[in-house]
């Protein structure tokens, strides 16, 4: 069995979806923070609880002793809010994953697929990066994600513990069946912003920075697909059932699109005129962020299905389901 910690998050939820389609066994724990509990299936096994809260962590691995695998989603997010709370960030994002991995060893469960961020780079000095960048996050976020990485190295060496850290880029668009999507209250992810103008709900988008150094002089990012991602996960852990090698793996489709080629590509498809206003630069980031996951497929067999206008297409598809029609 599979425990999805963080299973009813964005991420998480396309996980679990695409575990169970692969005949996986899973188990949903989540504290209902973010994510939300109609992602997860009423078959599933479903615990709400709190990394914070030893005692719901007992309950989880108590409850279902046939866990072998921990998948760790379990984290916030945000940059611009790790910056100005970074207090919320280490408490949540390193104090309880280490909770986390102490109960996990308690129990005898030594083998987890860790949700990393190619924010552990910070500004790249070379593109497109590879997983031997070097690691110098610009911002709270980056770090603690950074700080887990090299917790679990030493949890390694010291405790047997096996892990597969993924380094996403851009998560982004939506399951094609449209029965779970994206949807954070509130919403700072660049394609569902867009996809709010689309729709009426608001009425344009912001623009951070307009001088960056790319071709239009705003920032350039790689953006891969959310059952790209869910399909990474499990291969990584039927690697880690196979092998007693560690990984740290890129996960990204390795082209670079700028904010104003978003808005291009979604007016293209929704067939609406998207209004947007530049402002100032968000601090902690960086002008282009596009990966090589030359070593994911390698190792894990791994290839991107989706490509940007399918991940734009699942996307609205599901706003549309979600959140109506165009007004």
């Amino acid at each position: 069995m599979i425990a999805v910690i963080g299973g009813a998050g964005y991420i998480g939820s396309h996980t679990t979806k695409y575990l169970i389609q692969q005949g996986k066994e899973v188990v949903v724990f989540d504290n209902l923070s973010t994510g939300h509990r109609e992602f997860v299936p009423n078959h599933i096994p479903f615990i709400e609880g709190d990394l914070a809260n030893k005692q719901d962590l007992v309950r989880l691995f108590t409850g279902y002793p046939q866990i072998h695998t921990v998948i760790h989603f379990a984290a916030f997010a945000y940059v611009g809010e790790s910056v100005e709370q970074p207090s919320k960030y280490y408490q949540n994002n390193v104090i309880n994953t280490i909770k986390l991995l102490d109960t996990m060893l308690a129990y005898n469960v030594k083998k987890i697929v860790f949700s990393s961020t190619c924010a552990t780079y910070g500004n790249p000095i070379e593109w497109p990066i590879t997983e031997n960048h070097p690691q110098h996050p610009i911002n709270p976020y980056g770090r603690t994600k950074l700080m887990i990485e090299q917790i679990m190295e030493d949890y390694s060496l010291a405790y047997g513990l096996k892990f597969a850290a993924l380094r996403y880029f851009n998560a982004a668009g939506a399951a094609v069946e449209c029965d779970i999507g994206e949807w954070h209250e509130p919403e700072s992810h660049l394609i569902p912003l867009v996809l709010n103008v689309a729709l009426g709900k608001q009425d344009a988008i912001s623009v951070f920075g307009s001088d960056f150094e790319t071709p239009d002089g705003t920032c350039v990012r790689d953006y891969i697909h959310v059952t790209d991602l869910a399909d990474a996960h499990s291969r990584a852990v039927e690697y880690l059932g196979k092998h007693e090698i560690n990984l740290k793996l890129n996960l990204g489709n390795g082209e670079g699109y700028s904010v104003l080629k978003i808005v291009q590509e979604v007016e293209r498809i929704t067939g609406q005129t998207i209004h947007y206003i530049y402002s100032e630069r968000r601090v902690g980031d960086p002008a282009k962020l596009v990966g090589s996951s030359e070593r994911a497929k390698q190792i894990l067999g791994w290839q991107p299905q989706y490509n940007l206008q399918q991940i734009i297409e699942t996307a609205w598809h599901w706003h549309q389901k979600k959140f109506g029609g165009p007004q």
